[in-house]
């Protein structure tokens, strides 16, 4: 490891140590794919990070974004959920923020759900400054489109934290930092599993996410990239959004055992999408997991059980349990400590060989 990689790794674990995540998680690597924590333990449900795109001396602190000091405990926290709280993601992520403000006990935490539409998001952030918000922690809808509420939030000197998807904006100026998963190492992962399971061989359609992000961007970039460079038998020979939802993913899978029935794999960008595919391959009289293999993103616990019974094969986890990291990343901006533009977190991976282990410790 360079000593710019180990510097800004132990930048990072700082971060953590705050909220009292568990340090020993920052010196797991990079490539490590199962849980070290046993799967019902609270360390496995925490997210850890795993490393920083910039360093925590060249990033971000709050003389440079000109905000004002503040106290947590004292303040008036705004967090803009982007999509309806019908995926179990987002269930989780929107509770993890709230149960770390309670514990840190928050003055007051303002939640918003823009239900998937941009114009309301903005609207959401736009009236959680007009409440008072200090501080904002923000889940994208989408990587464009949220000027207007960025621009609302700097003319008032309020910081905001992003989470789990990225913007294209400017960091320390629109943004302090973007909190989450590395994407396109998430595809690539799904097509090492998919690899694993079809024997590199055979037709797979892809269930792309919604539009307009860079998660299914980057998903779908590390997905196909792998299976080029490592499994040129395996021929990708439909790609449709589902919009990572259960009806739309089983809705599309209906069309395409239609129309390619030679499908033996699906590659779903979230467990949602997934889960309705193999809803659609039972009823037409498929056999999911096995007849059709299935791998998709997210480790939801439905997803997990699902390879237990059998009708999936693998799931590649995206934490959503992000108030911690949140938080603590808030409390290092407002001690005056430098915030790197990415902090990126450790995923794990569910198989055959641990997921019935591992659904206690899914969420």
């Amino acid at each position: 490891m360079t000593k710019h990689r180990t510097r800004t790794l132990a930048a990072a674990c700082l971060l953590l140590a705050t909220a009292g995540l568990a340090a020993t998680g920052c010196s797991k690597s990079e490539g490590d794919d199962k849980a070290a924590a046993p799967s019902g333990s609270q360390d496995a449900a925490q997210q850890q990070v795993t490393e920083s795109a910039t360093a925590a001396a060249d990033g971000c602190t709050l003389a440079a974004y000109g905000a004002p000091k503040l106290d947590l405990k004292n303040a008036v926290v705004g967090f803009s959920q982007s999509e309806k709280e019908d995926n179990p993601f987002r269930i989780a992520e929107t509770k993890s923020i709230k149960d770390e403000a309670a514990r840190l006990g928050v003055k007051k935490l303002l939640t918003t759900d823009a239900q998937s539409q941009l114009p309301k998001q903005i609207s959401d952030i736009q009236d959680m400054l007009t409440q008072g918000a200090q501080l904002l922690i923000v889940a994208p809808l989408n990587s464009d489109g949220l000027d207007p509420a960025l621009q609302a939030a700097a003319a008032k000197h309020v910081p905001v934290i992003t989470i789990d998807r990225k913007i294209n904006a400017t960091s320390c100026k629109d943004y302090v930092t973007f909190l989450g998963s590395d994407f396109v190492k998430q595809g690539q992962r799904a097509a090492d599993a998919m690899i694993a399971s079809t024997g590199g061989k055979g037709q797979v359609a892809i269930l792309l996410g919604s539009s307009g992000n860079n998660v299914t961007t980057d998903r779908t970039k590390g997905f196909l990239d792998e299976i080029a460079a490592k499994a040129p038998g395996l021929k990708v020979v439909a790609q449709q959004t589902g919009d990572f939802t259960r009806d739309k993913g089983q809705q599309v899978m209906e069309q395409l055992i239609q129309s390619k029935p030679g499908i033996t794999a699906v590659y779903a960008e979230n467990d949602e999408m997934g889960l309705g595919a193999v809803t659609a391959l039972k009823s037409a009289g498929k056999n999911p997991g096995k007849d059709v293999k299935v791998v998709s993103v997210d480790g939801t616990r439905n997803a997990v059980q699902a390879i237990v019974n059998g009708q999936y094969n693998a799931v590649i986890e995206s934490n959503p349990r992000f108030g911690p990291l949140a938080f603590a990343t808030a409390q290092k901006f407002y001690g005056g400590e430098a915030i790197p533009q990415n902090v990126i977190i450790s995923d794990r991976a569910y198989d055959e060989s641990n997921a019935k282990d591992s659904v206690a410790g899914a969420f």
